[in-house]
């Protein structure tokens, strides 16, 4: 009957813890971290780094990366456990240590391998220790223990198998089926214990106290085991745990328990016992059940899980409730009154005693939207999209139907009235008889009245986010506005709010955050809270003011709060480093609500998380590099070391560096900045980017430094990375040297070349000189030959005249001969007298004298330049007749003219000229004339 109650309470018992606010849960999925689903054991190093052990290899988290190095056999990894600079895995027959290279990444090392003739068939490696100077690897056939200094190993192998081994304090335990419980002493076996509660169940962990040992069972809870004997330890939580099957467990840094089931999640227990949380799926885990648990060294707990991994933030000041459900739905108001924490959402308004376990009540009658909840006289208003309830525990009574109500304003000076912010306009809710009703509507105003506020001269102003800000002034019954005006100035924007804080009203939009002048009934921009908006941060300029001294807004990356100055008027800002990413508020409509002097409720879109102000502390850990790495153009990327000083080529210029803190707390927002001494004169801009690219970077020597921080903590300390790029093999001092020499042999040689250029150029001058000289003497010479040529042409002339003279004198006088001849003739036929006879005789040898043609043939030649000399030689045949009618020719004589000076007839010409043509050989086509004169 007990374990039936028991079943039906555990059963229950989600819907009781329904309403807990939890720690903040960190989701990492196979497909995030690309490795296997299961992770079977957890362990952590010196520099905070966690390592996993994955069905797939030994996985590895920086904080900011995953990195998976694959079994040494393919096979999965059981069991990881770092011991100073090694991290010790195992797996199917297989075990050893990996250790990190100069470029960071992880070697493995096989121990295993020394011993094979020891490995029983189908063993693997579930658990491993570290005792001193002893690594013990416990598979579920054999314990092996390996001495780190000798390098030898020793076994322990019990007749059965072995269930699970365990580490309390300085004493290493074993339990063996169906046998009891060991201790290994002195390298050997001792038994501790075999009473049937260690025969019969089997312990999952084993833990010191003062006074012994408190074991956990797999399925009967807790023992504790004192000077031999076993007694139940009891808990608040037994019979859920019973009904568990235990698989995992830890003890946390302040004594309490964390246990994993199978199937039913992790419970988190105090020193005592106590349930302090029950996290399953329903509530947040990415799986139910619960392979592996460890504790880092910043106290979050690190779920290794049937599917994933989870990291729970036990110590954050951040505890979160999340309706998975989606029953709750987005938070838009919350109000803490009377000990019962009211939330109101977009299904309508819920409530709870606050600080309880209890599950959110439905409050009946406001399904739907509510945009607002509101406290004034100890009455709770609800502005709802139906319009305006008044809250009483789990009642609602409807004041307001006529619109949707958005909010309430205060009347300074008018305890008895309120405004109320409606779709359309602003109304009045009155008191009368201590009870709330509604008055009246303002009219004249009809618009949208989301965000508005009054001033102590009846002035009010109103945020609309589509046309402005408006300004109108209320008459003294609050019945009708006058003045109605729209400000130039600040202009309208997306997500824009207007409040009233510590009496001054406050607007915010893109362009920063303006406070109303009352002087002036005009708005100016605020320098200081302005800041919050720069860098691209605005995303929403909700102003919330909590109802304390603190006037809240949201950012990018941030949650801004602006408190009273306690001596000056100044506001002072305050930043939480939480991202709108992890926020999860809705962008126009976050709330925030304070709780207690130090709790603040903050809305989000499935549920809402609490912030602890006073326990809220940054504190950094130190900045690493974690990887660098350099590519040619169009190669893969080749990993660098990053313990000494980079030496790189020319074309290995394009450099990746990696940095990371190893912070692991999900609402935690890190900074980094960043300078390349060499290339940057400036930091870079405060950025979560955890790399750094620089491309073509010029040969030279570099200083990389990468510094963090969160929210406005100074950083802790700055990591440093020196590297060289070195200059092409053409740039190099040997190039240059080589380069200076043939620069310099080149200087001397064009100095030799230009030397000899200019003396040949000058010799060249010389001897254009001495050409030009002889032209001008040819020329000389030239003009004289002309001259004398000219004189030469004027004789030949002269000579031709002369001989032309001659000829004609010579033919005239033949023909005057000739006819004196015939006269003669003429007369001595009549006569026949022989002294006529004489005379034509005489005549006869005057026209055929060869004196004359002597003479001729002299003038001739002498014009001529031995023509006669230069046919006769070309034609030796010719007799002197015909070089005579060759001469005669020559001077382009007719036949007609010719006769006389032959004392032939004219027909005898004719024939002398054909002979002549024939001696000569004369071709048809060319005349006997146009031969002799072309001679």
């Amino acid at each position: 009957m007990k374990i039936r109650l028991s079943f039906i309470w555990f059963l229950l018992l989600p819907i009781f813890l329904s309403g807990q606010e939890l720690s903040p849960i960190v989701k990492y999925n196979s497909s995030t971290y690309n490795a296997g689903n299961q992770n079977w054991m957890i362990s952590q190093d010196a520099n905070r780094f966690l390592f996993f052990a994955n069905n797939e290899g030994l996985l590895e988290f920086n904080g900011s990366a995953w990195t998976l190095y694959p079994s040494p056999n393919e096979t999965i990894i059981r069991s990881v456990k770092v011991v100073g600079d090694r991290i010790y895995t195992g797996c199917y027959m297989e075990f050893g240590y990996w250790v990190r290279e100069s470029n960071n990444h992880l070697k493995y090392n096989s121990l295993s391998s020394k011993i094979k003739d020891r490995i029983v068939d189908d063993e693997q490696i579930w658990n491993i220790f570290s005792y001193e100077q002893w690594i013990i690897f416990q598979s579920l056939n054999q314990i092996h223990i390996y001495d780190t200094k000798s390098g030898k190993f020793s076994e322990i192998t019990p007749k059965n198998g072995i269930l699970k081994s365990f580490q309390a304090d300085n004493s290493i335990y074993y339990q063996v089926a169906n046998d009891g419980l060991y201790e290994i002493e002195n390298g050997k076996a001792k038994l501790v214990s075999n009473n049937p509660v260690v025969v019969n169940n089997k312990i999952v962990a084993i833990f010191s106290t003062d006074d012994g040992l408190l074991m956990q069972t797999q399925h009967n809870g807790l023992f504790t085991f004192i000077n031999g004997n076993f007694a139940p330890f009891f808990s608040d939580v037994d019979d859920q745990i019973i009904t568990s099957s235990v698989y995992s467990c830890q003890q946390l840094s302040d004594k309490g328990f964390a246990i994993g089931s199978v199937s039913n999640g992790v419970f988190i227990l105090s020193s005592t016992g106590k349930l302090k949380y029950h996290i399953t799926q329903y509530k947040g885990l990415s799986n139910n059940t619960i392979l592996s648990i460890f504790e880092d060294a910043d106290e979050n707990l690190w779920i290794g899980l049937d599917n994933g991994i989870n990291c729970i933030n036990l110590k954050s000041p951040i505890r979160s409730y999340s309706d998975n459900t989606g029953f709750l739905g987005t938070v838009y108001a919350s109000l803490l009154h009377n000990g019962k924490l009211y939330i109101g959402t977009n299904q309508g308004l819920f409530y709870k005693t606050y600080n309880s376990n209890e599950s959110f009540q439905f409050v009946k009658g406001t399904k739907g939207q509510v945009w607002s909840i509101f406290e004034y006289q100890g009455t709770v208003f609800c502005g709802h999209d139906s319009g305006t309830f008044i809250i009483d525990n789990e009642n609602a009574t409807p004041i307001f139907s006529a619109s949707g109500t958005w909010g309430f304003v205060k009347i300074p000076g008018r305890p008895d009235l309120l405004l109320q912010g409606n779709y359309y306009g602003i109304s009045v809710l009155q008191k009368e008889n201590n009870q709330w009703k509604f008055r009246n509507k303002i009219s004249k105003f009809d618009y949208s009245s989301k965000h508005f506020e009054i001033s102590n001269s009846r002035d009010v102003f109103i945020s609309h986010e589509y046309k402005g800000v408006f300004r109108f002034k209320l008459d003294e019954n609050y019945m009708t506005c006058s003045g109605l005006t729209m400000l130039k100035t600040p202009k309208k924007g997306k997500n824009a709010s207007l409040i009233k804080f510590d009496n001054h009203i406050y607007y915010a939009n893109k362009q920063g955050i303006y406070v109303l002048d009352e002087a002036s009934k005009s708005f100016h921009r605020d320098k200081l809270m302005s800041s919050v908006f720069e860098k691209d941060e605005y995303t929403s300029g909700k102003l919330i003011a909590d109802g304390s001294d603190k006037l809240w807004l949201f950012s990018k990356n941030y949650i801004h709060y602006f408190t009273l100055s306690k001596i000056g008027n100044e506001l002072k800002k305050n930043t939480i480093p939480i991202p709108l990413s992890l926020t999860g508020s809705m962008l126009g409509y976050e709330n925030v609500t304070r709780l207690s002097n130090s709790v603040y409720l903050i809305g989000t879109t499935d549920g809402y998380y609490t912030i602890n102000l006073n326990e809220l502390r940054f504190k950094s850990n130190g900045v690493s590099i974690t990887n660098v790495t350099t590519n040619k153009l169009d190669e893969k990327l080749i990993s660098c070391s990053i313990k000494e000083t980079g030496e790189f080529e020319s074309d290995e210029n394009n450099i990746i560096l990696n940095y990371t803190v190893p912070e692991y707390n999900k609402y935690i927002y890190t900074e980094y900045q960043y300078i390349l001494e060499g290339l940057q004169s400036e930091w870079s801009n405060w950025s979560a980017k955890t790399t750094a690219n620089f491309k073509n970077l010029p040969p030279g020597d570099y200083v990389f430094k990468v510094r963090a921080k969160i929210a406005n903590s100074d950083p802790k300390n700055m990591a440093v990375y020196r590297f060289t790029i070195h200059k092409p093999w053409y740039a190099n001092n040997l190039a240059l040297i080589i380069y200076f020499i043939t620069g310099i042999l080149l200087i001397l040689y064009v100095h030799k070349a230009y030397k000899e250029y200019y003396r040949k150029k000058e010799q060249k001058l010389i001897e254009e000189n001495n050409l030009l000289l002889e032209i001008k003497e040819l020329e000389n010479e030239q003009q004289l030959m002309k001259l004398k040529n000219e004189q030469l042409s004027s004789d030949v002339d002269s000579k031709n005249r002369e001989l032309a003279v001659s000829t004609m004198g010579l033919m005239k006088k033949n023909e005057l001969l000739a006819l004196i001849k015939d006269d003669l003739k003429r007369t001595g036929t009549d006569n026949d007298d022989k002294s006529i006879k004489s005379v034509i005789n005489t005549i006869n040898k005057s026209i055929s004298d060869d004196n004359s043609w002597t003479i001729f043939k002299e003038a001739f030649n002498t014009a001529d330049n031995d023509f006669l000399k230069k046919i006769k030689l070309a034609h030796p045949t010719l007799t002197p007749n015909d070089l005579r009618l060759c001469a005669y020719l020559r001077l382009n004589l007719s036949s007609k003219e010719i006769a006389p000076l032959l004392n032939i007839s004219v027909r005898s010409v004719e024939v002398k000229r054909y002979r002549l043509r024939k001696k000569m050989d004369l071709p048809h086509e060319t005349g006997v004339v146009e031969y002799i004169l072309s001679i």
